[in-house]
């Protein structure tokens, strides 16, 4: 095989083939795959999750991750979100002219590495080539089905006095890929691209009281609790001291004029959970890896209706609104 991609490569025919059958099936192999069919078959439930994600992050390496790994937890993750267990992916590749071969096997070593870990197969999928200069490297778009064992999450769940809990450390992936992307600092700041699958099927053992899950990617955790209470009767009070940020997450935030609270995050979530639960929640979510600086932020209340504030370390309190405009650009 050629060093780069060329155009062939997208034309459908032997260089297309040779691409699916040297790079892509040799990772991903599983039958439904191996049929090569416009679709596949699959084994269905009762009720099913579907899922849709493209990623077009700039770098497509940054530390902790790469956009192959991204694709897929980022799909997995949305599913578990729903209440779902994860079964099936499909994969399309918009890869550019000249992009390299051993950029793209590394990108699908990742993908692979990461539907085993998270027990999800691709059983469907596109490759497309353009030209020199439209495709920014490679983009991918994936989607998901899982099928739904928890049903009933949302928001129009929640209740007053319900507590506000975050997996762990936030504003990680945001942060790491800007840093790698301007190379303005190094340090040990890593993205938290992660599956989410274990984690959340823990906490579903441990409580049957979780009203709303969401994983806080683009706007952070402040712009997702937004969407939690927008236009309801309930709002939510946050504890600046309570909610977890890595120093030198901050140290970099308070360098490039950012807010850790609006930075994206790719491996954790937050979830609302009755009052009785939430001792229990924490403890099976600190048991899990991507769980285990999992902590109690605040808590759900009828006092402002619509309306997420926060209490400072000064004692005073303000509104943290939706993330108005790209704070970071190009970050999943």
């Amino acid at each position: 095989m050629d060093d780069i991609i060329t155009l062939d490569y997208g034309s459908g025919g032997k260089k297309s083939s040779r691409l699916i059958e040297k790079l892509i099936l040799p990772r991903l192999f599983n039958p439904a795959l191996g049929e090569l069919g416009d679709g596949a078959i699959v084994e269905g439930g009762e009720k099913l999750a579907f899922s849709t994600d493209s990623f077009v992050v700039a770098p497509l390496f940054f530390p902790g991750g790469d956009i192959g790994k991204l694709a897929v937890c980022g799909t997995v993750n949305d599913l578990c979100m729903c209440g779902a267990e994860p079964k099936y992916l499909s994969c399309s590749l918009i890869i550019e002219e000249g992009f390299s071969l051993s950029s793209l096997e590394k990108i699908l070593d990742s993908m692979a590495a990461q539907c085993r870990r998270a027990g999800v197969r691709v059983i469907t999928g596109d490759t497309k080539v353009v030209e020199k200069g439209r495709g920014d490297g490679i983009y991918i778009n994936t989607a998901g089905i899982g099928f739904v064992k928890y049903p009933g999450l949302g928001p129009g769940n929640i209740r007053e006095g319900d507590s506000v809990i975050v997996s762990g450390f936030v504003g990680d992936h945001g942060t790491a890929v800007m840093l790698a992307r301007t190379g303005m600092m190094q340090g040990d700041i890593s993205s938290d691209c992660a599956s989410l699958r274990e984690l959340t099927e823990s906490m579903f053992k441990a409580s049957g009281k979780i009203r709303a899950l969401r994983d806080p990617t683009r706007g952070g955790i402040a712009t997702t609790l937004n969407e939690f209470i927008e236009g309801g009767s309930l709002g939510i009070e946050l504890e600046e001291g309570l909610i977890p940020v890595r120093p030198q997450v901050k140290a970099a935030c308070d360098m490039l004029g950012l807010e850790p609270l609006y930075c994206a995050n790719e491996g954790k979530l937050l979830a609302i959970v009755a009052p009785e639960d939430t001792q229990p929640t924490l403890e099976a979510m600190r048991r899990i890896p991507e769980g285990r600086d999992a902590a109690l932020i605040g808590r759900v209340t009828g006092a402002h209706p619509g309306i997420l504030t926060i209490k400072t370390a000064l004692g005073g309190r303000r509104i943290l609104q939706k993330l108005t405009g790209a704070q970071l650009p190009r970050i999943c």
